[in-house]
C-alpha cells in the first residue's frame, strides 16, 4: 500500500462504500488505522463511511489531511434500530461520535438510509437532533429489496413486510438486481426528507433514486471535505 499511496495526486479515497471500514474486529486488528496512517502521509483526501463510533479513535490521522466522515444513523428509535441494525452501535454512541468529530474539526455527514415506509419514514426528530450537533449534510434513499435482505427483513418485521409487499412486488420497479418502491412514492418520501433538511439548515443529497433534482449538494456529502480547505460553498 505505501507504494500505491505515494502515487496519489489529491484524489478522494472513500473508505468504504461496499463494506464498513470499522467492523468489530477493527478494535483488535487496527488495520483501518494503519491504512489511515499511511494515507495521512500522502496527497489525498479521505471520506469515511461507517456505522461505527470507533472512527473517533482515528481523529489524530483525520486531522492531518482533508477528510470527512459519513455516519449512518437510520433512525432515532433505539427499538427499531436494534431490529434493523442488530450489530451496529447504539444510536447514542453514533450521535456522540458525530459530536466529537465535529468538535475536533472533522466535518460530518449523516446517511439517513434506507428510509422504509411504516418504519422510519418520519425522520423529523432525528434531523432536528443532527442539526443541533452541527451535522451539515444528509444523504438519504429508500429501501431497495434484494432476495437476501428481504428474507432477513421479513423475518424480523413480518407485519411490516406484509404491508410493503404490494408496494414493491405489485407497484414497484425492477431496476438491475433490486426492486424499488414506485417512483411517485420515492419522490414523495425524498421530497419530505429534503424539505426537513432545508428547514433545519442542512444540505441534502439522494443517490440511486433518479431524483438528483432534489439535491442541494453532491449526494454523498464529499463536498464537506472542502470545509477543511477553507471553502464554504458545496
Amino acid at each position: 500500500m505505501p507504494k500505491e499511496a505515494a502515487r496519489l495526486r489529491g484524489e478522494i479515497i472513500s473508505m468504504s462504500n461496499s463494506s464498513d471500514p470499522y467492523p468489530a474486529l477493527e478494535a483488535e486488528t487496527g488495520l483501518t488505522r494503519k491504512c489511515l496512517e499511511i494515507l495521512s502521509k500522502h496527497d489525498c483526501k479521505i471520506q469515511i463511511v461507517t456505522k461505527s463510533s470507533l472512527v473517533v479513535r482515528d481523529i489524530d490521522f483525520l486531522k492531518k489531511i482533508p477528510s470527512m466522515v459519513t455516519l449512518t444513523i437510520t433512525t432515532d428509535n433505539d427499538d427499531v434500530s436494534k431490529v434493523i441494525e442488530p450489530h451496529s452501535p447504539p444510536l447514542s454512541e453514533r450521535l456522540k461520535a458525530a459530536e466529537i468529530l465535529i468538535e475536533k474539526g472533522i466535518p460530518v455527514s449523516t446517511r439517513v438510509d434506507p428510509i422504509i415506509p411504516f418504519v422510519n419514514d418520519n425522520p423529523e426528530n432525528l434531523i432536528k437532533t443532527l442539526a443541533s450537533i452541527g451535522v451539515r449534510h444528509i444523504t438519504s434513499s429508500t429501501y431497495k429489496i434484494k432476495p437476501d435482505n428481504w428474507k432477513r427483513f421479513s423475518k424480523v418485521m413480518p407485519k411490516t413486510a406484509e404491508k410493503l409487499k404490494p408496494l414493491y412486488f405489485e407497484k414497484g420497479e425492477k431496476i438491475s438486481r433490486h426492486t424499488y418502491l414506485p417512483k411517485e412514492l420515492r419522490l414523495k418520501i425524498m421530497k419530505k426528507v429534503s424539505l426537513l433538511a432545508k428547514n433545519y439548515g442542512i444540505k441534502f443529497g439522494t443517490c440511486r433514486e433518479g431524483l438528483s433534482h432534489l439535491n442541494t449538494a453532491t449526494c454523498d456529502g464529499s463536498w464537506l471535505i472542502k470545509q477543511k480547505l477553507g471553502y464554504n460553498k458545496p
